[in-house]
């Protein structure tokens, strides 16, 4: 069976020790995917404090920014948006960013229509409102 560790060369680079993605057989597994951009440690989005705390955020922008990541990620291993089927979403604040979210998820994954879950949780590695899991189908 193939098992491939995928790195990817345009998507940010992680911030610990493992891969952007993993293939094994004909799937394909995303690592956590934030908002931030190659080469920078700065986040689209987020403005911090003098102590690294989150003074504010566009939840819209942080998305945009996830869904790009994502993409590009797909991309360098060889499969597409539409091979996407199962996506975990992390919110740190659903009751503030949940519909603006869910707007454009709808937006983004309209013909794809992946299976999904959504979930709250109190804070991310790093100062951000939300993180995808993924798996895709990739041909062999």
């Amino acid at each position: 069976m193939n098992d491939t560790r995928i790195e990817s060369k345009t998507a940010p680079e992680p911030v610990g020790l493992y891969p952007h993605a993993r293939r094994v057989g004909n799937l394909l597994f995303l690592s956590g995917v934030g908002p931030r951009k190659r080469g920078s440690r700065e986040i689209p989005g987020v403005s911090l404090g003098e102590n690294g705390e989150i003074l504010s955020y566009d939840i819209e922008e942080q998305c945009r920014s996830v869904f790009e990541n994502v993409r590009l990620i797909l991309e360098d291993a060889g499969a597409k948006w539409e091979d996407l089927v199962d996506v975990t979403v992390f919110l740190t604040n659903m009751k503030v960013d949940f519909n603006k979210y869910n707007e454009l998820y709808a937006e983004y994954f309209a013909d794809c229509r992946p299976c999904r879950t959504t979930v709250e949780i109190s804070s991310l590695p790093t100062p951000i409102a939300i993180e995808l899991k993924c798996i895709a189908t990739i041909d062999e």
